[in-house]
């Protein structure tokens, strides 16, 4: 198909083939694995972008210093112990 945009030439390695078999199964209805390819190269272009992991790291570990300890008592002291002893060893 003709285009002004510039075209990328990409060999189909072992890892590049599993990955586009994923995706495969991940977009039945996609049938050319150029198509494939494109879908996969977007979506990590839009991980790229999302928040460092770092800062998804610090999020996640302010909301659980936040929740911590939220559900302090609701067992009585000996609960884990009691629930043990009925396992068969």
């Amino acid at each position: 198909m003709p285009t002004a945009r510039p075209r990328v030439l990409v060999t189909e390695t072992d890892d590049l083939a599993a990955a586009l078999q994923l995706a495969a199964r991940a977009w039945p209805q996609e049938r050319s694995r150029a198509r494939l390819l494109t879908r996969l190269a977007l979506l990590g272009g839009q991980r790229l972008a999302e928040p460092s992991h770092e800062s998804r790291l610090s999020r996640r570990t302010a909301a659980l210093e936040q929740h911590a300890g939220r559900f302090a008592g609701v067992f009585p002291p000996g609960y884990r112990e009691a629930l043990r002893d009925e396992w068969p060893e």
